[in-house]
């Protein structure tokens, strides 16, 4: 049901009001799956398949033949036991007598000698064969013989009505004596090479059926193990399989308007072939993760009624040469069966590279997918959508341009806006309608999540769910605000810091000089107005709580900005926000006091640096990027003499600020970390209550401390 056949299906299953069995479709599917396995393999290992296939019912029609042969001799053997007369059997050998080899056929020696008895001496082979030698007792001897099959046969007919017929008797060669069998050691050895043919083929009849069934079973596990193995990784998903539609994408609506100039592209192909547009459906997605790409690609599937295959191009990179270019191959021929299908490419970031680096098996996966993307295809391959989605930042990375020109169509995806998140989180709330507080605001929710994927917002609202389901509550603001902190900050405890109360200090001096930094300049902004303080700051929440996440001992939860153009004020801004913990330790420690909690921060201060002056050409007298002239190449960016001198005097500059700015509020952080202490943690409305009041408790707290920029006393 990979291509038009499956409409046609439908249709006639629908006009007659009969569905399929399930037996059937599964074993459709089966053979569907088989038959894309089947394509993929090397004319050796198909050679091999259709070899033991073909061996399988050969050796087990061989098996039956012989099987069936061997009865019939079993029944000529159990007439030769109908034709013994009614006393009891003597299943004993006459010792006494000696024993000699008979000459000519056996038929002849009864017909022309006196004959006393004639016993049959037989051993079990298998369950319808046996091995059997005769002793024939005449004039004071044992003649030994070894009939052929034909002998056996004329034997047995002829026994019900000969005069010797009743003097048959037949002896199980367990029930011998120890001198009976060492005997017949001695006639084996002289009947080896003249054994009949029956008993010869008895060992191949039964290794003939024992390679049938070890064949059937071994070709079988072989099939499962493969077809298992494939199709984790290279299988079509079905339209039907496809859950949700392209409704459910909420807030996308310039997307879908992409999306829908594709399908309208492929269900009017002809059309546009009469405009010359006639280049192959190469689809690439890029942007940021979490932005609904793959969906996207599964609900275009189902809009077109096209099976899809996802894969992601990090499994192509396998370290050997032609590793990841088989593998391409591999779902090429997968797709050129299927006809009409869509491959969809995920985690394609390598492929869009440069060629031309140092492992030539990444070059080759590239090459590969050039070739596969060409636009000279056949008639069929033009029926195949290949989407390519990736992260890819053209900003930061460089894309090759062979690479480039394949793709007829580019939908960039974005991160939602203010009002998109709020369509997106109502969206996914309304499906726990009956569970959601009927007064919920989710303003305050919408711009916390400043810079979140949908797929970010998704897990919020099902981590508030579970949050809801084990307080037996309903999801509520505040529920909300857990769940994001929970999903942005990480799982954090309170335990690590609990009883050290030296290091909660330092932790808390910390925080708050990150805070009292961004809190001075947002407080400059808003000329005081303490309701837009609360709404423009970006900080959430102050926590003595520790982050496994990123190895801190405590953490300051905030949003990201609105701003997507940062300004050199900005930057500068920012520097010192992160110089603001190590310079509050500094002023409440001394220098020796300084603890490498301030790791990070300094990280973060060094890249925005070499950004601003490096990149930016910031603080120079040329507005140069020296950074680009290391990018392309791969290598490491080494940084001149004349850059790393400009940072170290910016950072030097922007550290005294920092710390001119704390000195001043110092009495203030006093007072704000041993509330935090008492707390553990406090949000921003909670901060700014405290300052306020702590305002309020010092008349002259402007003039002496100087918090709106006035000279102390």
């Amino acid at each position: 049901m990979s291509d038009l056949s499956a409409a046609k299906d439908t249709v006639e299953n629908g006009a007659t009001g009969a569905s399929p069995p399930r037996g059937w479709l599964a074993a459709r599917k089966l053979a569907s799956r088989f038959a894309d396995w089947f394509s993929l393999q090397s004319f050796f290992v198909k050679f091999v398949l259709v070899a033991v296939a073909a061996m399988i019912p050969l050796s087990g029609a061989y098996s039956y033949r012989v099987y069936q042969k061997q009865a019939q001799l079993a029944e000529q053997v159990a007439k030769m036991a109908a034709s013994e007369p009614g006393a009891e059997a003597l299943w004993t050998l006459n010792d006494k007598l000696p024993v000699v080899f008979g000459t000519g056929s056996v038929l002849g020696f009864l017909e022309n000698r006196p004959v006393e008895r004639i016993t049959v001496i037989y051993k079990p082979l298998m369950w319808n064969i046996s091995e059997r030698i005769l002793l024939i007792e005449s004039q004071g001897r044992q003649y030994a013989y070894y009939p052929s099959d034909m002998e056996t046969k004329i034997f047995a007919d002829r026994a019900v009505a000969a005069p010797w017929g009743s003097k048959l008797v037949f002896v199980p060669r367990s029930e011998l004596s120890k001198a009976s069998v060492a005997m017949l050691e001695r006639l084996d050895e002289r009947f080896g090479s003249a054994r009949p043919q029956s008993e010869k083929d008895g060992w191949k009849a039964g290794v003939s059926g024992v390679l049938s069934a070890a064949l059937t079973v071994g070709l079988l596990g072989f099939l499962a193990f493969q077809l298992k193995g494939q199709f984790k990784s290279l299988k079509f998903i079905e339209p039907s399989q496809v859950q949700g539609s392209i409704d459910d994408l909420v807030g996308m609506d310039d997307i879908k308007t992409e999306v829908a100039q594709i399908k309208d592209q492929y269900e009017r192909r002809a059309e546009y072939a009469e405009y010359g547009i006639k280049k192959p459906f190469n689809v690439m997605f890029s942007g940021p993760a979490g932005t609904g790409k793959t969906k996207l690609a599964s609900y275009l599937a189902k809009e077109l009624n096209l099976p899809i295959l996802f894969h992601s191009a990090a499994n192509l990179e396998t370290g050997f040469v032609a590793g990841g270019s088989n593998t391409l191959a591999r779902i090429a021929s997968l797709a050129k069966r299927r006809k009409r299908c869509i491959v969809f490419l995920d985690e394609a970031q390598d492929l869009f590279m440069k060629r031309g680096g140092h492992r030539k098996f990444d070059d080759d996966t590239q090459n590969s997918l050039l070739a596969i993307l060409d636009g000279v295809r056949t008639r069929a391959d033009g029926e195949i959508i290949w989407i390519v989605a990736s992260n890819f930042n053209s900003e930061s990375m460089q894309m090759d341009e062979a690479m480039l020109r394949r793709f007829q169509m580019k939908v960039d995806f974005r991160l939602p806006n203010k009002e998109e998140r709020l369509a997106i989180a109502e969206h996914y709330l309304s499906q726990r309608a009956g569970k959601v507080a009927g007064d919920l605001d989710l303003r305050h929710f919408v711009e916390i999540t400043e810079g979140r994927s949908p797929a970010d917002l998704e897990t919020i609202v099902n981590q508030a769910g579970i949050t809801a389901v084990q307080a037996g509550d309903m999801i509520d603001a505040d529920t909300l605000m857990q769940a994001a902190e929970r999903v942005m900050v990480g799982n954090v405890n309170g335990n690590t810091t609990k009883e050290r109360e030296r290091d909660r200090r330092i932790i808390a001096i910390h925080e708050w000089g990150h805070f009292l930094v961004d809190f001075d300049l947002e407080r400059k902004r808003a000329e005081g107005d303490w309701e837009l303080i609360q709404s423009d700051m970006k900080t959430i929440k102050i926590s003595l709580k520790a982050n496994p996440r990123n190895n801190a001992l405590g953490f300051v939860f905030h949003k990201q900005g609105a701003n997507l153009l940062k300004t050199k004020s900005d930057i500068e801004h920012d520097v010192r926000v992160l110089l603001g913990g190590m310079a509050n330790e500094e002023l409440f420690f001394g220098e020796e006091g300084t603890t490498n909690g301030a790791h990070n921060d300094i990280t973060r201060v060094t890249k925005l640096l070499h950004h601003a002056v490096a990149e930016m050409g910031m603080y120079r007298k040329t507005r140069l990027n020296f950074g680009a002239l290391h990018s392309d190449g791969g290598g490491s960016r080494n940084v001149d003499e004349e850059t790393r001198t400009i940072m170290e005097l910016q950072s030097e500059r922007l550290y005294g600020e920092t710390k001119a700015l704390l000195m001043r509020l110092k009495p203030l952080t006093e007072h704000l970390a041993g509330k935090l202490m008492e707390a553990g943690e406090m949000s921003l409305k909670e901060a700014l209550a405290e300052i306020r009041s702590f305002e309020a408790a010092c008349f002259s707290f402007n003039t002496k401390v100087g918090l709106n920029g006035a000279a102390t006393a």
